[in-house]
């Protein structure tokens, strides 16, 4: 079982569609009271606590150093970040938290 922090850049909603049988704990950035922290910063938070750090960021992954973190950084891809666009990735995206191990990036697309 993993935990899981989704950046502020995800709506709270998505956590309804993570996999109970993988995932035991789901929690927002601002749930945190983590909003308006640095990536940096919160990286550093987020593996001290989480396992997965969920992200619409893209670049993060190249602006930041992950070496050394004790998270896995999954990154989505869609045209928005509104639940909607979001939900068909579901799937792809709970495959990937079944393969999360700290140190990757592991991105999911349509």
């Amino acid at each position: 079982m993993i935990r899981v922090l989704l950046d502020e850049n995800l709506p709270r909603k998505l956590k309804g569609s993570l996999d109970a049988d993988v995932v035991s704990i789901a929690r927002t950035v601002p749930e945190c009271g983590w909003g308006g922290i640095t990536n940096g910063r919160l990286l550093r938070l987020a593996a001290a606590e989480f396992d997965v750090l969920l992200t619409m960021d893209r670049g993060i992954a190249y602006q930041q150093n992950l070496s050394g973190l004790d998270l896995c950084l999954v990154v989505l891809s869609a045209v928005s970040n509104d639940i909607d666009d979001l939900l068909p990735l579901a799937p792809a995206l709970n495959a990937a938290l079944r393969e999360a191990t700290p140190g990757r990036v592991l991105r999911v697309a349509k």
